[in-house]
């Protein structure tokens, strides 16, 4: 990655795990009912679902994380908030009026261990005995390293859940000092070989690069850490600085403590090569995984997808996020719950299920949203079919000349691929293809940098 290309293609841009994204979808068109008539339309051609469940809480504020969260110590919030998402869960049931396949669990947060393994227990004993549960399910929870102890590992085990993801970010201790996030390697390595121990198959851990004070050589000690344990897959990713984001809590540092763009470069050069020196296969955009993985498998399969969860196994089944800002995606329609945990408590008790935004997709959306998709898992996409073309393609194809002349598309007479050299730029490839912003240019920065 030439420091040229940083400087002509490092500009703010979408991660694509929607399309359109959310400061593009259309209030105007949406409505609850709306929602609940899309929703019904997938449900009617597959039943099966991914549920997405935000668990907010966290005993204490990470600085680098962009998640809605609450900070509290009072543990007694947890019945209550388990209580209002199975309510919310009844209200999602009504409107389905069959019983859905549960295809795919994750637990997100905030901090899904922050909740005692006995009432992880019960939140997810409720919510299977309402529905019908694949054979296959992959459930997955993203784990505190801290926190996440042997119970709640065998209680989610038993539970059948065979996926976790732990937060590392990164080594340093003065870069875990900057971003309020103190986690020695002996903890992350007792919560790796605890997962295993339990029974899960896949174990992941997230590193980002471009955090505050970072350097290349704490990089370089992180992954010379991480490949001694070899987690199954990795996430390794720029920082998402977005401070303008009310409620983030990223503070605590200032933009000159951030890395620069040709800094950065190199570190996602020099973690990428020794990922890949160990065995880990790149997928997609930001994540790793051994040929031994499920996330593997998907982009062997083409089954691989992308929504709100990331990169996720399984593709073409509506997906409902339950809790406080969670975001479902019914293909057709997306849809955002209040991000007040009071509001949204408030809103459910009175029978409401409690989206407060979202977006109706109209017909050059869903073509629009296939081509992304397909450029995001696959590294490639085709107008060939009739259906795949759109008014505006020519205009798109013009906007990529340059990046075409710069080796970083390979334009095929219906078609096109990204080859190794344009990996790093997928998004600012994606971002030709996205019409919505392209039409309503914005005023203020409203994502993080694409490199």
């Amino acid at each position: 990655m030439s420091s040229n290309f940083i400087s002509k293609y490092n500009v703010p841009g979408p991660r694509y795990t929607s399309y359109p994204t959310v400061p593009y979808w259309d209030d105007n068109t949406f409505s609850t009912s709306a929602w609940k008539s899309s929703l019904k339309r997938s449900f009617k051609g597959n039943r099966e679902i991914s549920l997405y469940i935000h668990l907010p809480f966290c005993e204490s504020l990470c600085t680098f994380c962009g998640c809605n969260k609450r900070i509290t110590k009072k543990h007694s919030v947890e019945t209550p908030y388990i209580e209002t998402v199975l309510r919310e869960w009844d209200l999602y049931l009504e409107v389905l009026e069959e019983k859905p396949i549960i295809r795919e669990v994750h637990l997100g947060g905030g901090t899904p261990t922050f909740f005692a393994p006995e009432n992880l227990k019960l939140l997810l004993n409720m919510l299977f005995r309402k529905a019908e549960r694949d054979c296959k399910a992959e459930l997955s929870f993203e784990g505190h390293p801290n926190n996440t102890t042997k119970e709640h590992l065998k209680v989610l085990a038993e539970l059948g859940f065979r996926r976790v993801s732990y937060g590392v970010q990164d080594y340093s201790e003065k870069v875990q000092k900057a971003i309020h996030r103190i986690q020695p390697f002996q903890n992350v390595k007792n919560a790796t070989e605890h997962a295993r121990e339990a029974g899960f198959t896949s174990v992941g851990h997230d590193i980002i690069f471009g955090l505050p004070f970072q350097t290349k050589d704490d990089i370089i000690d992180t992954i010379e850490k991480t490949k001694q344990l070899m987690p199954d897959r990795i996430a390794f990713y720029s920082y998402a600085h977005v401070p303008w984001i009310k409620g983030n809590g990223q503070r605590g540092f200032k933009d000159s403590d951030l890395p620069g763009g040709d800094e950065k470069r190199e570190m996602y050069e020099t973690g990428k090569k020794m990922l890949e020196d160990a065995g880990y296969i790149e997928i997609g955009m930001d994540h790793f995984a051994l040929k031994t993985d499920s996330l593997y498998k998907a982009v062997e399969n083409k089954t691989l997808h992308r929504n709100f969860m990331g990169y996720t196994t399984s593709s073409g089944a509506s997906m409902i996020g339950l809790g406080v800002s969670a975001i479902s995606d019914s293909w057709y329609g997306f849809a955002q719950n209040e991000k007040s945990v009071e509001t949204y408590q408030e809103l459910i008790a009175n029978g409401i299920i409690p989206v407060f935004r979202g977006h109706i997709l109209n017909e050059e959306d869903l073509v629009i949203r296939k081509h992304i998709l397909n450029l995001m898992c696959r590294l490639e996409t085709s107008w060939a079919a009739p259906e795949d073309y759109f008014e505006e393609l020519p205009d798109v194809l013009i906007k990529l000349r340059e990046m075409e002349a710069d080796g970083l598309v390979i334009f095929s007479e219906k078609g096109l691929t990204i080859p190794e050299k344009g990996r790093p730029f997928v998004r600012n490839i994606c971002m030709a293809f996205d019409l919505r912003m392209q039409a309503q240019k914005p005023n203020t920065q409203l994502f993080s940098m694409t490199v």
